[in-house]
């Protein structure tokens, strides 16, 4: 039996939400604020799929996802459809001005296992590390909307 544990944190990005959009929809360039993420290479012969590289303290996964729901300005929400599971959005919302986003992610852990770590350590870990994401993506959008 496979556990599924979910996480979600989001941030106020002081840029008016085309721009946040536009950082963010363009995914071979979510290394730049994602500490995890080695590296996203969108398929080329099938642009809904990308390869997903993921590098921390000597670990490595990766895997194909697919892109289920894409509304500009609005969400990207996706899958994995091999390797590492997990699946999850990023949600914008204007603020006239300023936006929220707001990414979920879960992803399966086997049985007791997924469960026992979520509660020990794993989940407050995930979520301080996409929270300091989302803060860094702050910072990139920032320095994107000043140039």
């Amino acid at each position: 039996m496979t556990n599924w544990l979910e996480h979600s944190v989001q941030v106020e990005v002081e840029v008016p939400i085309d721009l946040a959009w536009n950082l963010w929809s363009d995914l071979e360039q979510m290394p730049s604020w994602m500490k995890w993420i080695d590296s996203v290479k969108i398929l080329e012969d099938n642009p809904e799929l990308s390869r997903w590289k993921l590098a921390s303290s000597g670990l490595e996964f990766s895997w194909l996802s697919r892109i289920l729901k894409m509304t500009p300005h609005q969400i990207i929400q996706w899958e994995s459809v091999d390797g590492l599971p997990n699946r999850g959005a990023i949600r914008f919302y204007d603020r006239h001005g300023s936006s929220i986003v707001k990414l979920t992610v879960a992803y399966a852990i086997p049985g007791i296992l997924g469960q026992l770590m979520d509660n020990l350590f794993l989940g407050r870990m995930v979520e301080s590390t996409i929270q300091a994401d989302l803060n860094r993506f702050r910072e990139y959008a920032l320095n994107a909307n000043r140039e």
